[in-house]
């Protein structure tokens, strides 16, 4: 894409590349984010995007990724290509790490090397970073040379001793006659400082590689030796002693010795080095690859970028994209300023399909109309760049060959081009070579010049550009183009939405209609003198304000629809749920139904069991006590507590009880059979009459008279507990509310219940008798089975309780769990104490040990 020259300056792409070479760690990587350009084919851009992509889950999943750590040697390996040419140490450290550190970088990706990976990447290959895995098979590594090189250089980049024997023997060489002059030195030093030649505490100094003693200038005859220096002052001197010349000129000659034998010694590496040079300057790219690509996920984190869908055909579906400059710019102001109002993007929807290629958008001024069209721009040029883009991940893209803009003033003196002729020329450009994949974006489309031609040539340009089935993003205020988008196939209207109450911009784009510029209502906010907007309200007409009015009505009323709608869908899903959930609490109900019954079954059956077993005992001790009077008494004192406690106590404890109350009995003297019989006679009669007295109350039941019901009325089916509440009657059956269940019911199965006040609980709960149907659905809605009340006081927590247990009362829970840990206790009494006086809670307990045991209550209600 060639045209125009201008395009990432005033799209802002120069500063996403100045960011991206930010997070590169070296000139290599920099190069290759200035050698980025605009791709058009999908398998290249597919590669980019995904070593970027790779890199970033990299970054979050892999903690011992090698360090990126390469210099730039291509000069240093051109050098050398000459024959007795060297590298000299730093040049040769700097080698040894990158190269290393190439090593191990590609080792990272090779370690699970397989056969299959040959050819291009596919899904068959396991490993997860599948491009830069080829990449890495493709580089040449060099562990030799590391290895020569380690044998050379200390972890310092310093030759090492024994680098050769040479060189060895030369710096043991170097290092005794050094100490021997530094031995010497001190002596002389110690004896010019008793002699008052030096004063006291000075130690040698070096000059020009040489040891030296630091004397005053008064005293520096009295020295034999060389002066080689003074200070700035001129109030010292260094001698050189005589007798020591001689040894520092040897010590100059082993240094040379030293240097001659360390170059020999890179010589010889260098040449090593020289073959594979070559293939050195390859591993260049190689590791610009890598800095690129993790400077690419590293953007992509900043400005929350992804890698979208993307086909081989020109369109374009950006869901909530936002434009990653202005995200910085509002991100870097929030944290500035904590204290103030924090700014935030506004994320747009943009589509260009088949069907509406081209987006006309209007809308006020401020409003987001120049924002949108950029974040289009930019978005598509980042991403056919290889960048990641903020956008969401429903989101797909195309791929276009051209992208030409008409961006601000191209006005230029030098070459005699005014603001609306620089337009002309680039709309020239586009009509001449625009085609079926190239976007068009162009900001006030026709302005620049009088309104009335300018958007009469704006229509006929549009018309060109729309036969040539462009795609495009184009921004105006001309009411013509506006009218002309309506008519044509392929063109749609678009407004950036503006809040007339708030009179504020909303930034939000909406397809379909075309938008008001509000021209009237923000001169009114700013404060222009109404007798100005008067006039200019009669200069365009009443027909005009009044299309401009009826326009934001449209649009207003479209928005209020477009909540309803989402509204209603929101109540259908949610409808939804809580019929699959009503459905699942139904199936569950019945299957505890069965289970109940089945449980209540056997407790009968245990309970007659136990209590023949306890006659049986009965009748055992008496006649083991032989009728005694006071025995008897006890016997028949026990039978009767027996039956009381069968009748009130769970018959899972009975079986305990009965084996007790054995253990208890054993060892009772026997009665005679006469005795025993009689018992059983006055037994048998007691619970015959007990049958007959119920039998007589069944009767009684039955044969009451009919009592007429009416709406209002509360009841209850015979024979059960619950009372409700008839809300209609009709065709001989009641409908009834028992809390929040209404069911129909034969009036014939029903009767008056009396509520006495005593039976009213004692606290006013909150139930669904007493609420609104909408109140208890959003209770409903928002209700979860558990709370977690750890941390808060005790007054906190008693109301954040009596709050929660309405609300489970309201939509029928079974049961919740309240969360209040083991701490002192204290939470854990209050929320007990506080359960223990709702009527409706049927019993609480513990939690299971292994889910929490006495830090949580489980909380259960009747049904």
């Amino acid at each position: 894409m060639t045209y125009p020259n201008t395009f990432e300056e005033k799209t802002g792409f120069d500063r996403i590349r100045e960011l991206l070479k930010g997070f590169c760690t070296s000139n290599l990587g920099e190069e290759s984010v200035d050698e980025m350009h605009f791709l058009t084919k999908l398998p290249d851009i597919e590669r980019e995007l995904s070593l970027g992509e790779e890199f970033t889950r990299i970054l979050s999943l892999e903690s011992h990724f090698p360090e990126i750590l390469f210099f730039d040697l291509r000069a240093s390996l051109e050098r050398i290509r000459i024959e007795g040419t060297y590298l000299d140490e730093a040049e040769m450290f700097d080698l040894r790490r990158s190269l290393d550190s190439l090593q191990k970088i590609v080792a990272f990706f090779t370690k699970e090397k397989d056969s299959t990976d040959t050819g291009s990447p596919s899904k068959e290959n396991a490993t997860p970073y599948p491009y830069l895995k080829q990449a890495a098979l493709k580089t040449v590594v060099f562990p030799e040379i590391v290895r020569e090189i380690d044998h050379v250089l200390d972890p310092l980049g310093n030759i090492q001793d024994h680098a050769s024997p040479e060189l060895a023997s030369i710096r043991r060489e170097l290092s005794i006659t050094t100490a021997g002059i530094s031995r010497r030195l001190h002596i002389l030093l110690k004896e010019a400082q008793d002699q008052g030649y030096v004063e006291k505490g000075l130690t040698p100094c070096m000059r020009d590689g040489r040891l030296v003693i630091p004397v005053s200038p008064s005293f520096k005859k009295r020295i034999k030796g060389i002066v080689h220096d003074e200070s700035a002052t001129g109030k010292t001197v260094y001698i050189e002693p005589e007798e020591l010349v001689e040894s520092n000129n040897h010590i100059r000659e082993l240094e040379a010795d030293e240097r001659r034998e360390i170059i020999r010694i890179l010589t010889v590496l260098t040449d090593k080095i020289r073959p594979v040079a070559k293939e050195i300057d390859a591993a260049h790219t190689f590791m610009g690859l890598i800095d690129l690509s993790q400077a690419k996920a590293r953007m992509a984190n900043l400005i929350n970028g992804i890698k979208p869908i993307v086909s081989d055909k020109p369109f374009m579906r950006f869901d909530k994209a936002i434009h990653p400059l202005l995200y910085l710019s509002f991100k870097k102001h929030n944290a500035a300023n904590p204290g103030q109002p924090q700014k935030t993007v506004s994320p747009l929807d943009i589509r260009l399909d088949g069907k509406q290629r081209i987006i006309l958008i209007s809308g006020p001024n401020a409003g987001g109309k120049s924002v949108c069209l950029k974040t289009a721009g930019l978005l598509q040029y980042m991403l056919q760049c290889g960048l990641m883009i903020p956008v969401c991940e429903s989101s797909e893209c195309g791929i276009f060959t051209n992208i030409f803009i008409d961006i601000g003033d191209e006005q230029s003196i030098d070459n005699d081009l005014s603001t609306y002729s620089s337009h002309l020329l680039n709309i020239k450009y586009f009509v001449k070579h625009a085609d079926r994949s190239t976007l068009l974006l162009i900001d006030e489309f026709g302005s620049g010049t009088e309104p009335k031609i300018g958007g009469a040539i704006a229509q006929a340009s549009l018309n060109e550009l729309n036969k040539l089935k462009v795609f495009g993003i184009i921004t105006t205020h001309y009411d013509n183009l506006k009218h002309f988008a309506e008519d044509q196939e392929g063109i749609v209207n678009g407004a950036m939405l503006y809040d007339r109450h708030l009179m504020q911009p909303l930034f939000r784009l909406e397809t379909g209609h075309p938008g008001s510029s509000f021209a009237i209502e923000i001169a009114r906010k700013i404060g222009l003198p109404e007798i100005i907007i008067s006039q200019a309200s009669d200069l365009v007409g009443e027909d005009y304000i009044n299309m401009d009015r009826h326009l934001q009505d449209i649009v207003r009323d479209k928005r209020y629809w477009e909540n309803k709608r989402q509204q209603i869908k929101e109540m259908e899903k949610n409808l939804e749920r809580l019929t699959t959930q009503y459905d699942d609490d139904l199936a569950q109900v019945k299957a505890e139904r069965k289970e109940i019954l089945a449980k209540a079954r056997e407790q009968a059956q245990k309970l007659l069991e136990d209590t023949n077993a306890q006659i049986e005992n009965t009748i055992r001790g008496i006649r083991e006590s032989q009728a005694e009077k006071e025995k008897t008494k006890s016997l028949r004192s026990s039978l009767s507590e027996f039956k009381q406690q069968a009748l009130n106590e769970p018959s899972e404890e009975a079986p305990d009880r009965i084996e007790a109350r054995n253990k208890r009995d054993k060892g009772r003297m026997r009665m005679p059979k006469s005795q025993e019989e009689k018992i059983l006679r006055n037994i048998r009669r007691q619970n015959q009459k007990e049958q007959e007295a119920q039998r007589a109350s069944r009767m009684a039941c039955t044969e009451k008279p009919a009592v007429t019901l009416a709406v209002g009325d509360a009841v209850h089916v015979k024979g059960q507990q619950a009372v409700g509440s008839i809300v209609e009657i009709k065709g001989g059956k009641a409908v009834v509310a028992f809390d929040s269940l209404k069911t129909r019911v034969g009036l014939e199965q029903l009767e008056k219940a009396q509520v006495k006040a005593q039976d009213k609980p004692k606290r006013d709960y909150k139930l669904l008798g007493t609420r609104t149907a909408d109140e208890a659905h959003r209770i409903s809605l928002r209700f979860h089975p558990e709370i977690d009340m750890r941390g808060m006081r005790a007054d906190e927590a008693l109301q954040t309780l009596q709050y929660y247990i309405d609300d489970a009362l309201v939509v029928g829970a079974a049961k919740v769990r309240i969360l209040h840990g083991t701490g002192t206790g204290a939470l854990r009494q209050l929320v007990r104490q506080y359960v223990a006086t709702v009527p409706q809670v049927t019993n609480y307990h513990d939690e299971h040990v292994q889910f929490g045991g006495a830090g949580i209550t489980i909380v259960e209600f009747n049904s």
